[in-house]
């Protein structure tokens, strides 16, 4: 198969999407609300693959059997929420699709322009998160996500006038805000499962730093180690940030500053050493890191430690 075939088709705007998917020409230029579970297009004619320009959240009625790192999981099957920002590679035999969607809202970010949300939607990690990261709701949640699915809706078949725009940004505020909620009522629910993924992780950066794997391949990563447990890295992030108040990064400079510590207390290796043993490339960066997360400089926290470099 040619590489040309993996190329994503690109979809910048909604009325692009709603042309390909074979949709109704939309009510709006820059937002949409498509209700139904199927296209009415052949599904050999939608490209498997879209880039698509816009934000798109889509309500899945029954979703089933998700998994994290392999493990099937589900609290609820009720329905969920799947998100996606622009840049997002889509696949239409995924559940991100429009079909099995009840409801698909596209908003292109110029809807936005103007608006608070505009930079605060950059900040939900969710819309970077996988299809099996999707957000799973309770029968409650879904009735108040499909409230206000149905508040959109509305507002788009009346007739645009100056609050329309303003009225379906805060519509869309409340939904991103239960959203938010929602999957931190998700991450406690499933505290079994984190907490395993948790020992997982620490079980992995023990043995990156005892094993030198740091020599050959540098600093672990926030992509590397949530490759290891099939996340994102934005979903391991937040998890993470459920569980210790720590996103991703800071979890691997903790975990790499307690390896120091132990090195410079315990061993007579010089900090420069210390420094390459663990996967820097110049000590000066981790004399930096140190010192911003001890408040001592690695020579001196090894005067404090160890008498002998007194």
């Amino acid at each position: 198969m040619k590489k040309e075939e993996f190329r994503p088709a690109k979809i910048d705007s909604l009325t692009d999407a709603h042309r390909v998917f074979g949709w109704p020409t939309p009510q709006h230029p820059l937002v949409s609300l498509i209700k139904g579970s199927h296209s009415p297009v052949e599904p050999d004619r939608i490209p498997p693959n879209q880039g698509l320009g816009f934000y798109k959240i889509a309500y899945i009625p029954a979703l089933r059997g998700q998994s994290i790192y392999g493990q099937p999981y589900c609290d609820f099957e009720e329905g969920g929420l799947l998100f996606a920002s622009p840049g997002q590679l889509s696949h239409s035999h995924s559940n991100e699709g429009s079909v099995g969607s009840a409801y698909t809202l596209l908003i292109h970010p110029d809807f936005l322009l103007g608006y608070p949300l505009a930079k605060t939607i950059q900040q939900y990690g969710f819309f970077s998160y996988a299809t099996h990261e999707s957000l799973h709701l309770s029968e409650a949640e879904q009735a108040i996500i499909l409230a206000i699915f149905t508040m959109i809706e509305t507002e788009l078949s009346n007739r645009i006038d100056d609050s329309s725009q303003p009225v379906i940004v805060a519509q869309l505020e409340l939904l991103l805000t239960y959203a938010h909620r929602y999957y931190n009522r998700q991450f406690i629910t499933r505290q079994a499962v984190s907490h395993d993924l948790l020992q997982r992780l620490e079980h992995l950066t023990e043995r990156y730093f005892t094993d030198k794997t740091v020599l050959k391949r540098g600093l672990p990563t926030v992509g590397c180690l949530a490759q290891h447990v099939n996340l994102s890295p934005s979903y391991l992030s937040d998890m993470l940030r459920s569980l210790t108040g720590q996103n991703t990064q800071q979890y691997i400079h903790d975990k790499l500053i307690a390896t120091a510590k132990e090195q410079l207390s315990t061993t007579h290796l010089s900090v420069s050493e210390v420094a390459y043993d663990l996967g820097f490339e110049h000590s000066q960066s981790f004399s930096k890191l140190f010192k911003t997360k001890t408040n001592l400089s690695p020579g001196a926290f090894r005067r404090l430690f160890n008498a002998e470099f007194s």
